[in-house]
């Protein structure tokens, strides 16, 4: 694919949707931290379900920490590994606390340093809290790249390095949304709707729906 069809792409993209943002509830990045962090192996809707009666309780890391364990869980357990995800948002609250008095670090390098906080989720805290042109490759966006043809990888990191090379500068801080919502309603993993893709005359899947 060349550089010409990948602008292309991401003008359809951006002319549909042109302020992309995430699905996930948040007022805070604190809230942005917790949410990214509950949304491993769980739909966005699940997260929103379940942070709108936490964050109403607990909407810092000092307050998570007063709430404990035993009440983050019975808050949280509709959520996939929830067990697992409640100890590392209390091990990265206190982490917060200590560290950072109280905020979220703006840095990959400190994000992956937090309980729970893997490349992925820093990418997303620092495209979406902070504004940098990151883009967090979530089996939506490693479908999507390498079904198209806008970037082929075997892994995500391999797909990330490669969509940070080739999608154009003026789209690189939005093309983590577009890629993310466009795998998730329109190029579907069992069965992509290309009857409705406005990017069906650029993409190069040869297994193109009716």
């Amino acid at each position: 694919m060349n550089s010409a069809i990948r602008h292309e792409i991401f003008a359809c993209l951006k002319s549909a949707n042109p302020h992309p943002a995430t699905e996930l509830e948040y007022r805070s990045h604190f809230e942005l931290l917790i949410a990214v962090m509950l949304s491993a192996q769980a739909t966005d809707k699940s997260v929103n379900l379940a942070t709108r009666k936490l964050f109403a309780s607990a909407n810092t890391p000092q307050k998570i920490l007063i709430l404990g364990e035993e009440k983050l869980l019975e808050l949280i357990k509709s959520i996939g590994l929830y067990k697992t995800k409640a100890k590392n948002i209390l091990a990265t609250c206190t982490i917060l606390m200590q560290k950072y008095d109280s905020k979220v670090p703006g840095t990959r390098e400190q994000l992956v340093q937090l309980p729970g906080v893997g490349r992925k989720t820093a990418n997303v805290i620092l495209n979406t809290a902070f504004g940098e042109p990151t883009i967090a490759v979530d089996t939506h966006i490693f479908r999507v790249a390498n079904r198209t043809g806008l970037a082929h990888g075997k892994t995500a990191l391999a797909v990330e390095l490669k969509l940070l090379k080739v999608v154009p500068k003026a789209y690189r801080h939005d093309a983590h949304h577009w890629l993310i919502l466009h795998g998730r309603y329109i190029c579907k993993a069992r069965k992509p709707e290309c009857g409705r893709c406005m990017i069906y005359h650029l993409c190069e899947y040869k297994d193109k729906t009716a």
